[in-house]
């Protein structure tokens, strides 16, 4: 039996919580007789559900519909946990986050991603659609990686207040177009957008991987608290007295991050020793180290884990550092969905021998200089024993720290490509004055919106006075 068939997902719209909301999602796993549940890459909460559970697990749905989801719908991923403790863009806020999620207003079934290119702790391009904030305010690019599609840019910048009408748009029709230049012209005309073009690509730097854990300072009297756990089974007990505590000392959200963790931010100084004596009482772990927080692994699955455990062992005993750099795990390859520097992949066992007992191999793969943003990644091994996996791993760490800093180019391979928009006109053919219906005609007293077909018979030219029948249907260009 797949140990991964019976988790049950919940969704956190942006991995963003209120402590009360938590308190619910708790509620309901101790309802299921859990002691513990685990957090998804997705910014979401994943239950693992025992086979004989099925018929309360179908009763408790009912618990509170606002965040339990179907196999086929997905959750939104932000990074609104990154803001105001790590970088961000300059005019991006927490607030701005929160109004584009509270125009989601549809569960969608598709993959959305709505992040800043400065932050690095929730991946830019493991969406299917990906708006990325750009360096004009409220403007974002879209990198599509629709199902079907190839890996493709849409050709200009979307306003902060369209991202939901564009997401859910693009959802409906998205299987009935050919291209991403059909899909723009569908949605030209079935929506009304504030689109801007995009005057330069998308440039995403490489930056080292930032520490996410522990009791740190914000701006002001404030601080925050990064907490992970290295076996993704997050204690129900101590989350409940935490939200309580939370709930307490005014602090409005927990935010979930993609690493299988969670932060809490805004935590005033004067509460600061009342957390730290709470987290002392449980005896919870804040200072692991950097070797075990940078790696994602799939939810629930031990060879993995245990994978992880060895070659953190190994790497601490040899005194390795992997400052900046991100791993990854995994059992089968899709290039599309990986967002660390560097994937350990595990080769499935051909089916011919998979009742014999044989020791696993596995795959090495890096993005490009090391930057999962550059969405390329190249084979470094194939077919390696566990035993020598480490000692691939140090020699990639060697490549890696060799060209840290160097100067390097992640613009993306698209060309900036300027939105035309047609709109029809009529022209004088005397004079060539414009009668354009969305205007109207100032001089004669004719109304903005008034179509040329509804103009009297006696309409003249404002200009030259030339009859109505002296004006042709013509089409401009818009740039």
């Amino acid at each position: 039996m797949n140990e991964e068939q019976f988790l049950h997902r919940i969704d956190v719209k942006g991995g963003i919580l209120s402590p009360v909301e938590l308190q619910r999602i708790i509620e309901y796993a101790q309802e299921l007789g859990l002691e513990y549940f685990h957090f998804g890459s997705r910014q979401d909460i994943v239950f693992p559900i025992k086979n004989n559970q099925g018929g309360l697990l179908t009763e408790l749905d009912a618990f509170d519909s606002s965040f339990f989801t179907s196999e086929k719908q997905q959750n939104i991923s932000c990074s609104y946990v990154s803001i105001d403790i790590f970088d961000s863009t300059v005019w991006l806020r927490g607030t701005t986050y929160l109004y584009i999620l509270e125009e989601f207003r549809y569960q969608p079934k598709l993959k959305i991603n709505i992040t800043d290119p400065k932050q690095q702790i929730v991946p830019l391009f493991s969406g299917d659609l990906n708006f990325i904030a750009s360096s004009h305010e409220d403007y974002w690019y879209l990198f599509l990686k629709l199902p079907g599609w190839s890996e493709v840019y849409y050709p200009v910048l979307i306003h902060t207040w369209d991202i939901a009408k564009v997401a859910e748009a693009i959802e409906g029709i998205y299987e009935k177009v050919l291209d991403v230049e059909e899909l723009f012209q569908f949605l030209n005309e079935k929506i009304d957008t504030n689109n801007r073009t995009i005057e330069k690509p998308l440039r995403v730097s490489f930056k080292p991987f930032p520490y996410y854990e522990g009791m740190n300072k914000m701006g002001g009297n404030q601080y925050w608290l990064g907490l992970y756990w290295r076996n993704n089974q997050y204690d129900l007990s101590f989350l409940k007295v935490l939200c309580e505590f939370c709930i307490e000392h005014r602090i409005g959200k927990i935010c979930l991050t993609a690493w299988k963790s969670f932060i809490i931010k805004g935590i005033p100084k004067e509460s600061k020793l009342a957390l730290e004596k709470l987290l002392g009482q449980f005896g919870i772990n804040v200072r692991h180290s950097a070797l075990e927080l940078n790696w994602h692994l799939p939810v629930n699955n031990k060879r993995a884990l245990d994978l992880k455990k060895f070659l953190v062992m190994n790497f601490d005993q040899n005194d390795i550092s992997t400052y900046g750099l991100t791993f990854g795990i995994t059992s089968s390859r899709n290039l599309k969905r990986y967002f660390t520097s560097i994937v350990i992949e595990e080769n499935q066992t051909p089916k011919a021998i998979e009742d014999f007992v044989v020791r696993p191999t596995y795959n090495i793969l890096h993005a490009n200089n090391f930057n999962p943003s550059s969405r390329n990644y190249i084979v470094y091994a194939q077919d390696v024993d566990q035993m020598d996996l480490p000692g691939l791993l140090l020699e990639l760490t060697k490549t890696y720290f060799l060209n840290l800093g160097k100067e390097e180019d992640y613009s993306s391979s698209f060309k900036a490509k300027k939105e035309v928009i047609e709109i029809e006109v009529y022209q004088c053919n005397d004079c060539q004055t414009v009668y354009d219906p969305s205007v109207g005609d100032v001089v004669s007293n004719i109304p903005f919106g008034t179509e040329f077909r509804e103009l009297p018979e006696d309409y003249n030219c404002s200009l030259c006075e030339a009859p109505k029948s002296n004006f042709e249907k013509i089409v401009l260009e818009i740039i």
